[in-house]
């Protein structure tokens, strides 16, 4: 599977014991709907592979205690350590009203409270302590703040975002 089909999940942190056990730490507010799945996908260098799940629970609420399937013992484990975990998009939980996934909005139309477009989402920044809209506008880069105070409606079906944005906010672009 290829890593553009999939999205990240999260990164093994550590080793739980001797017997090959690891800890994840998942990039999610709810790491309890993954306590179910089957196998995920583990970034090497060679591409993804995909690792089967013996046994799943929570540790500490937040890390994500896994037993895979060939994994027994520390060393075993001591080799996935900083590894970043993968799942498939179409296991993705899915999300209504205005909550979406970064790579969701990819190619929605952004218009601001006065009806007007904005632009094109071409991709989301989320590098920095505030994740940003990365809007093509006619050519020039428009950067908005992920904020939900500042989205009024996303449409999935007509592929908009509608946004109200501060006095003066677009007019730094110009």
């Amino acid at each position: 599977m290829l890593k553009e089909e999939c999205f990240f999940l999260g990164t093994i942190v550590g080793k739980y014991s001797f017997k090959g056990e690891i800890l994840a730490k998942l990039d999610t507010d709810s790491p309890d709907i993954y306590l179910k799945i089957d196998s995920l996908l583990i970034e090497t260098p060679h591409g993804l592979v995909p690792y089967f799940i013996n046994r799943s629970t929570l540790h500490k609420s937040s890390l994500l205690r896994l037993k895979f399937e060939g994994v027994d013992s520390e060393s075993g484990a001591e080799a996935l350590i900083k590894k970043d975990l993968f799942l498939p998009l179409n296991m993705l939980p899915p999300l209504e009203g205005n909550q979406f996934y970064f790579h969701e909005i990819i190619d929605f139309i952004a218009i601001d409270q006065f009806n007007k477009e904005i632009g094109r989402i071409i991709s989301v920044n989320d590098s920095g302590p505030q994740p940003l809209f990365v809007i093509d506008s006619e050519g020039s880069e428009i950067l908005i703040p992920i904020h939900d105070n500042y989205i009024i409606k996303l449409d999935r079906g007509e592929k908009e975002i509608h946004l109200d944005l501060p006095d003066g906010l677009l007019d730094i672009f110009k």
